[in-house]
């Protein structure tokens, strides 16, 4: 089984525990993969706060050498040295999230989930798998909703019958995705003609032989329109002809609701990332390009969104993740704060109630001085 048919699995039996809801599905596996982090984005908030109290002698160490780059990297090297610091510890949760969203936003447009759950609806969602503009089609109707440039491809599977009355269930299908060859061209209200080359069935020569005809689901790949086809032996081809209807565009405002709630979502992270750390030392030229980035990267986010057709299962994830990284960020940075005021109790020789549960050197404004007399 490859990851998007072992994803939609995972969202099939999350979905059983939840009556068959899939949006539930997908919030549950958003909140597992959230909770599978959290570890490394406590890493991640606190590498931010080493960060943005290191940043004024960073900026004075690249001030200093700009004019020699190999004694500034040489420098810079040693300075995260000394303070045990990793540059990149912060991004380890983004670079783990890009997969996850490649790979659930492929199971959500795969002809696998639509054949299950695509009109699973959700709260406002009507469709699980819609995008922002689709063309309307709808599946196992005997015909397709049709336009010119429309693309086909079968599933990974056929029924096929042979010539001595047996049938074969779940003949696997080589190349899905290129398996169906349009005959001509595609005429909306005319006979559409499919066919099969007979050597893409999964089978020995000898079974191939005995071929008789076959059913095959078939996907319409911009209507995400399913319909069971019956193909005919015709030489080493099956062939089918089924009839076709002009498409007709819709404009899903459930979808365009999402995405300006996931823009909204994302704003309000933004902001409480920058609230929990405006105690934090930080470089003004810094705190300003972040600020201006919180504004700015919704905004940015939201017209990509609305430009490139990212299914609604897909966007109730990133709503989902939003949420949950407003209460971890809340959670997270009173557990680092309540670590630095029992450090900062230690080192003054007053007792504390609890050890911290961190290691991690704390950098302040002071020791920021000291090291730069040092060097000087």
């Amino acid at each position: 089984m490859d990851f998007v048919g072992l994803t939609i699995e995972i969202l099939k039996a999350l979905a059983a525990l939840f009556n068959n809801n899939w949006g539930l599905a997908i919030i549950a596996l958003t909140i597992i993969v959230r909770l599978a982090m959290w570890h490394s984005s406590v890493s991640q908030q606190r590498s931010m706060r080493v960060m943005q109290a290191l940043q004024p002698k960073m900026k004075m160490i690249q001030d200093r050498y700009k004019s020699d780059p190999q004694t500034m990297q040489r420098k810079m090297a040693e300075f995260y040295k000394e303070h045990q610091f990793n540059p990149m510890g912060g991004c380890l949760p983004m670079l783990i999230q890009i997969p996850i969203f490649i790979l659930l936003y492929t199971a959500l447009i795969s002809p696998q989930f639509i054949q299950q759950a695509g009109k699973a609806n959700f709260f406002f969602i009507e469709r699980l798998d819609a995008t922002i503009k689709s063309n309307a089609g709808v599946s196992f109707d005997g015909k397709f909703q049709a336009s010119p440039r429309d693309i086909f491809q079968a599933g990974k599977t056929a029924r096929v019958y042979l010539k001595n009355g047996e049938t074969l269930e779940g003949v696997k299908i080589n190349q899905p995705t290129k398996a169906v060859i349009i005959q001509g061209t595609v005429v909306p209200g005319e006979t559409l003609d499919l066919k099969i080359p007979l050597d893409n069935l999964n089978e020995k020569f000898s079974v191939l032989d005995m071929v008789e005809k076959a059913e095959v689901d078939v996907l319409d790949i911009s209507t995400r329109e399913t319909e069971k086809v019956e193909f005919t032996r015709a030489g080493d081809n099956l062939i089918a002809s089924v009839p076709t209807d002009k498409v007709e565009t819709a404009i899903h405002y459930d979808v365009i609701a999402l995405i300006i709630l996931f823009a909204i979502t994302m704003f309000i992270s933004q902001k409480v990332m920058m609230a929990q750390n405006k105690n934090q030392p930080q470089d003004p030229t810094q705190q300003a390009i972040q600020k201006s980035m919180g504004t700015i990267m919704p905004v940015m986010i939201m017209v990509t969104f609305i430009f490139i057709p990212i299914p609604a299962g897909v966007l109730l994830y990133l709503v989902t993740s939003n949420l949950f990284q407003i209460v971890q960020t809340v959670i997270i940075n009173k557990k680092l704060d309540k670590e630095d005021e029992e450090k900062k109790l230690a080192k003054s020789g007053k007792p504390a109630d609890n050890k911290a549960s961190d290691n991690s050197k704390i950098i302040e404004a002071k020791d920021v001085k000291d090291i730069e007399n040092k060097e000087d």
